[in-house]
């Protein structure tokens, strides 16, 4: 299997999902519910992996998984709390299952076309 797809579809459900994250924190910064430092700390964490994501090292696509779990944390309490926001929440979680499937499967799919992995024991 290539990884070229996958790699397309990731990407861009990343960046959609830096978009619609960015969008939404910033906008409840700017209207005063959250903090600007409230903000920030929940903005920055996901521009981590941005670089290594765009470039399509499988390393970042692996440990950028552990990052975009708490924004599946944020996403889930959002779906369960509110009815205001049920529509962003539902995409947020299913675009956020989608990465947390694709990423690590990206990671190991070129890993393997770059021979990376684990050596084995002899």
């Amino acid at each position: 299997m290539n990884s070229t797809r996958l790699f397309q579809l990731c990407r861009a459900g990343y960046l959609a999902l830096v978009l619609m994250l960015g969008a939404w924190f910033a906008n409840k910064g700017i209207t005063g519910e959250y903090s600007l430092v409230f903000t920030a700390m929940w903005i920055i964490p996901l521009l981590f992996p941005l670089k290594g994501i765009i470039e399509g090292k499988p390393y970042t696509y692996a440990w950028a998984s552990f990052i975009i779990c708490v924004y599946m944390l944020h996403g889930l309490t959002l779906l369960y709390v509110t009815e205001k926001y049920f529509v962003f929440a539902l995409v947020e979680v299913l675009l956020l299952g989608a990465l947390l499937i694709g990423f690590p499967f990206y990671a190991r799919i070129r890993g393997k076309e770059l021979g990376l992995g684990l050596k084995k024991k002899k």
